[in-house]
């Protein structure tokens, strides 16, 4: 470039005001992150944060606040709020929470996660509703177990039985085998064996069960208090024997409470045996226990804690049984129900020796308004039992009326010659909460 064109343009930058400017370098660094563009978003709309709200909210709760909480849920909603959160969790598994409560499982098969969990939760009562596989593992997870019923589970046999039973369990004490058919002298030698701080036995409808069974408990359960034996129709004499320590049997000097429902096998030697070797029985249930007579219960009398004492269609029960019982003078319930030897004469001894009697069954007896008038001298009766009472009109129900003023209950089903005026005396009772009128309106 000539020195006349430097001068020229020299001038024009000077007259326009123009500068030189640097050189830039467009590169970008790729390395960056580029910025959008987004119109369509305003910052003046974004959400911010809610604060926190001061105050109690139930997941501020302490876990033992939750605690006390799920204690008062039914028992299924308890399980539901465990599976609410980890915290609800936590506190659900709690002890205290499960406390008392019997877990219905169906076995179907193994579940270790379930008893684990049970375990946990410091569960002792166990109540199988159908079984097919697993019993001896439930057993063996939960190692606090106290209450065990197989009420109903057809499939029980003695070898699931020696399964799960195959080591001692000191803590269970009460054992549900009703129903259980299957279930013979066998299983009772295991649990004569394993269960020895047994202190309930549920056998009803244990139709396998004999003589030998009751000696091999007689053997091992010495801590017996109550023993359910309905319907096991082999069951003799000789049995009952065992129990109380007859021969070679150690027996059960603790027992309470002892059913006999309709073992028919049964004799007035039976009774004579419990009188001589079960001191502590308290209450005894002879029902449909056809060949027991006045005699056997002259020797029931001598026991000096009996309460208790059910004597339902025991046809060879007359009205010198009943004395013999009121001779005690301890008895507060007693059922004489269908018999029919039992009339007016029975209750007059009952008012003599029974005043303490809180509940009073005759239902289908020889009864009349005599003897309703001497019932009505029983003060302290809270519950009495007079349906199919045919020859009951309403003088017996105005006697009633005026003498019975702790009565909580009456059945009056049946009794065809009561009206409405004879009602009116009952109605009027002060305590009265249960009326049963089936059928009485019948001529």
């Amino acid at each position: 470039m000539s020195a006349w064109t430097e001068e020229v343009l020299s001038w024009r930058d000077d007259r326009l005001g123009l500068t030189e400017l640097p050189t830039v370098n467009r590169r970008k660094n790729r390395t960056a992150p580029y910025r959008l563009h987004r119109p369509h978003l305003s910052t003046a709309h974004v959400p911010e944060p809610v604060p926190e709200a001061h105050g109690t909210h139930i997941s501020r709760l302490y876990p033992e606040i939750l605690a006390l909480i799920f204690e008062r849920l039914p028992v299924r909603d308890r399980g539901r709020a465990a599976q609410v959160c980890r915290s609800w969790r936590d506190a659900a598994d709690r002890r205290s929470v499960w406390r008392g409560v019997e877990a219905a499982l169906h076995l179907r098969r193994p579940a270790p996660v379930l008893f684990a969990s049970l375990a946990r939760r410091g569960v002792r009562k166990l109540q199988v509703l159908s079984l097919r596989r697993g019993l001896r593992d439930a057993v063996a997870s939960l190692p606090g177990l106290e209450s065990l019923s197989l009420s109903g589970c057809y499939s029980v046999t003695d070898t699931a039985l020696a399964s799960a039973f195959a080591t001692e369990l000191p803590p269970l004490r009460r054992l549900d085998l009703s129903l259980c058919k299957q279930v013979t002298d066998s299983s009772l030698g295991r649990i004569a064996q394993s269960l020895k701080n047994l202190e309930e036995l549920e056998l009803g409808g244990c139709c396998n069960v004999t003589d030998t069974g009751l000696l091999l408990i007689a053997w091992g359960l010495r801590k017996l208090r109550k023993l359910n034996l309905r319907s096991c129709w082999h069951v003799s004499d000789d049995g009952i024997a065992h129990l109380c320590g007859g021969g070679e049997a150690r027996g059960t000097p603790e027992l309470e409470h002892l059913g006999l429902q309709d073992c028919q096998r049964l004799t007035d030697e039976a009774l004579k045996h419990a009188a001589a070797g079960l001191p502590q029985l308290k209450s005894i249930n002879l029902s449909f226990c056809v060949a027991v007579t006045d005699a056997g219960l002259r020797h029931l009398a001598k026991l000096s804690h009996l309460e208790d004492v059910n004597l339902r269609a025991c046809d060879g029960v007359s009205d010198a049984g009943v004395a013999y019982l009121a001779e005690s003078g301890r008895l507060r319930a007693l059922d004489v129900s269908f018999c029919d030897k039992v009339g007016d004469e029975a209750l007059s001894h009952a008012t003599l020796g029974l005043s303490g009697l809180r509940s009073l069954s005759l239902s289908a007896c020889r009864l009349s308004d005599e003897g309703l008038e001497r019932v009505a001298r029983l003060s302290q009766l809270e519950t009495l039992n007079i349906g199919q009472c045919t020859r009951v009109t309403d003088r017996g129900l105005r006697a009633l009326g005026d003498g019975l003023l702790n009565l909580k209950a009456i059945d009056l089903y049946g009794c065809t010659c009561i009206t409405p005026q004879g009602l009116d005396h009952i109605v009027k009772l002060p305590r009265l909460s249960v009326l049963n009128l089936g059928l009485w309106h019948v001529r």
